[in-house]
């Protein structure tokens, strides 16, 4: 052999040249034409996977909830630390209040005297991904989020600013 001939580069013929094209294309193409084995966060069954349970809605007028309102918003903070630890719920509701906001009534002052824990609440909120998919999936912003009440039977209820969506 000479010298010449270990320097100089390989040149593949045509032939070689398809049959290295196909074997790229057959290693390429395959996960191409697969579907994503995922399923997105915009459907219906992952999200009630992530809640655990079905999520209730009901509108009110804040003068009917009054009391368990207040009460909820008094527990802002055993509420954030809950929701923080919270992994399954037996049922979630979230209770709508159109009217909440509109006037200065005594929820709106104690929502104001608690701003700093409902904040709190809202970042556990964001941080649960049962919670927030809950709410996300009702389109509910979590500004819109007023409290939290956990109830004995491991329920909770989330009381929301706006109307029913």
């Amino acid at each position: 052999m000479l010298r010449a001939d270990i320097h100089r580069p390989v040149l593949l013929g045509s032939a070689e040249r398809a049959l290295f094209l196909a074997a790229a294309l057959a290693f390429v193409l395959p996960p191409l034409s697969q579907p994503p084995l995922a399923q997105g966060l915009q459907s219906q069954e992952s999200i009630d996977a992530i809640v655990g349970s079905d999520v209730k809605t009901e509108e009110t007028t804040k003068n009917a909830q009054v009391e368990r309102i207040l009460a909820a918003i008094e527990m802002t903070q055993d509420s954030a630390e809950r929701v923080r630890k919270a992994f399954t719920v037996n049922a979630l509701e979230i209770v709508f209040l159109p009217d909440l906001g509109k006037g200065s009534g005594a929820i709106e002052k104690v929502i104001e005297e608690h701003e700093e824990d409902i904040e709190a609440l809202r970042d556990s909120i964001e941080g649960s991904a049962m919670f927030y998919h809950a709410i996300d999936s009702r389109e509910i912003l979590l500004q819109d989020v007023v409290a939290v009440e956990f109830s004995s039977d491991d329920s909770a209820t989330i009381f929301v600013t706006g109307d029913e969506r």
